[in-house]
């Protein structure tokens, strides 16, 4: 794969959508326990350094729960979660997201597309906000730069497992 493949690509395919695409150099099997095994979560989904996930509970089932808390260094913690509504091992994954401090104007949907080529695995993340705003809201965050750490992290803990 060449380098450009390996970045985290962010666009915007509608006024609601955020889309990141990123290649990872793995088995699609692989990336998608990284996506759903609680233990190995734990080691990649972080954001920038200086943060941990202290909680990482998945009931990998239609109508299961998820819930995410990320503590910073500092004592911060931002928690999320929702509810899996389509699993299709190992091609997609849609489940709703809602952060616990709301800054996202209510709650999302992510579907999370795996698709296998040549031995790599292409991962599409689309979110769905409630409005434009909330969508602009989360693409001022901060978001890309903390989901591109997460992937460089995955990307070394997908070679070693």
């Amino acid at each position: 794969m060449n380098d450009i493949a390996r970045t985290l690509q962010v666009t915007t395919p509608s006024d609601r959508e955020i889309l990141m695409t990123r290649a990872l150099d793995a088995p699609r099997e692989l990336v998608w326990d990284a996506f759903t095994k609680p233990e190995l979560v734990k080691r990649w989904l972080l954001g920038p350094p200086g943060w941990t996930m202290p909680v990482c509970e998945i009931d990998l089932r239609v109508g299961g729960p998820y819930r995410f808390v990320w503590r910073k260094d500092d004592g911060v913690e931002m928690g999320m979660g929702g509810v899996h509504r389509e699993i299709k091992k190992p091609e997609r994954l849609i489940r709703t997201e809602l952060f616990d401090q709301d800054w996202t104007g209510g709650e999302t949907v992510a579907t999370v597309v795996f698709n296998e080529r040549n031995g790599s695995t292409i991962v599409d993340i689309t979110v769905l906000y409630s409005s434009k705003e909330a969508r602009d809201g989360a693409l001022a965050s901060g978001m890309k730069e903390g989901m591109a750490a997460g992937y460089d992290r995955l990307e070394e803990l997908l070679e070693t497992v």
